[in-house]
């Protein structure tokens, strides 16, 4: 099974990661505070510990599968997403991966969302 991530408003983005074949992919949807939506894989969504914690309560976000951030522009969340398919797609996996890029002009913005997802 492959694993896609799309978004909308003007950008796309499609990244492929092997899954197991187990059954139908679910999808969650992110949005960032300039109104992109992500449609990402859940299993990849899950990655993240808040994201987790999220669709795994009672919230309103369980119900709707929709995220909603408020503090996070689209770059900061689609550069998460990214590692949240990197981490899925890499984890227990034998062949060497490779560096996971990150702009220096980003670095210290990405590390406090990373640290707001728990990723």
């Amino acid at each position: 099974m492959t694993c896609s991530l799309a978004s909308t408003n003007a950008r796309e983005l499609k990244m492929d990661v092997d899954l197991p074949d187990q059954e139908a992919p679910e999808f969650v949807t992110l949005r960032s505070c300039d109104d992109f939506e992500f449609i990402v894989d859940k299993k990849c969504a899950m990655v993240s510990g808040t994201i987790r914690t999220m669709l795994q309560s009672s919230f309103l976000e369980a119900k709707e599968q929709v995220i909603r951030f408020p503090d996070i522009p689209a770059v900061l969340l689609e550069q998460a997403i990214e590692y949240f398919y990197y981490k899925v797609r890499y984890t227990n996996s034998t062949e060497p991966y490779p560096p996971f890029k990150v702009h220096p002009e980003m670095a210290l913005q990405l590390l406090m969302v990373a640290n707001y997802l728990n990723t």
